[in-house]
């Protein structure tokens, strides 16, 4: 009777045993972090203000809006265009590129791939990348960049300007060609 008894225990803990198996994918999925939660947005057209003047439109064909609490951000896959006004509310420069985001905790923009800047005085920034830092009120680049001005065309890597691109200065110039005007 023992011996019965000892078998139908150990039987039972052999059983026990193996129905107590987890399944891998159960398992990842608890160890998987929780996906952040996006919205997202078509035809987006946002207008920022200041003392009742319109300073900045931004139109995207798609907006993801992240509303995790601590990596608030806005991307734009599908691309950026952002037109700027001055005082007198007349566009002053158009921005434009194939990706962008906006850091809401960071207070920073980066915008990427075929980046174009042209202001309405017949300036233009072309590049891959560019940063502007809300905090500072600054933009900047260490990319190459192709800046076009009325007198020269000017090529180099990096750009560090403030936000209204009013001294622009290129980090490493690699080349400068003088446009020539036509006599008047």
């Amino acid at each position: 009777m023992l011996k019965s008894s000892r078998i139908a225990i150990l039987i039972g803990l052999v059983g026990f045993l193996t129905a107590c198996v987890n399944d891998p994918e159960e398992i990842a999925l608890l160890e998987r972090p929780p996906t952040a939660q996006i919205e997202v947005a078509q035809g987006v057209r946002i207008i920022y203000s200041d003392s009742a003047k319109v300073r900045v439109i931004i139109e995207a064909p798609t907006m993801h809006n992240y509303v995790d609490p601590a990596k608030p951000k806005q991307e734009f896959p599908d691309g950026v265009l952002v037109t700027f006004f001055d005082e007198m509310q007349d566009t002053s420069s158009i921005l434009s590129a194939y990706w962008g985001q906006y850091d809401k905790r960071e207070n920073q923009v980066i915008v990427r791939d075929s980046v174009v800047w042209q202001s309405m005085d017949n300036r233009m920034l072309e590049t891959e990348e560019l940063i502007w830092e809300q905090r500072d009120e600054r933009i900047h680049t260490n990319k190459f960049v192709v800046v076009t001005q009325p007198d020269a065309i000017i090529h180099g890597y990096g750009l560090e300007a403030p936000q209204d691109f009013s001294r622009a200065r290129i980090k490493q110039v690699t080349g400068r060609v003088p446009i020539n005007q036509a006599p008047q």
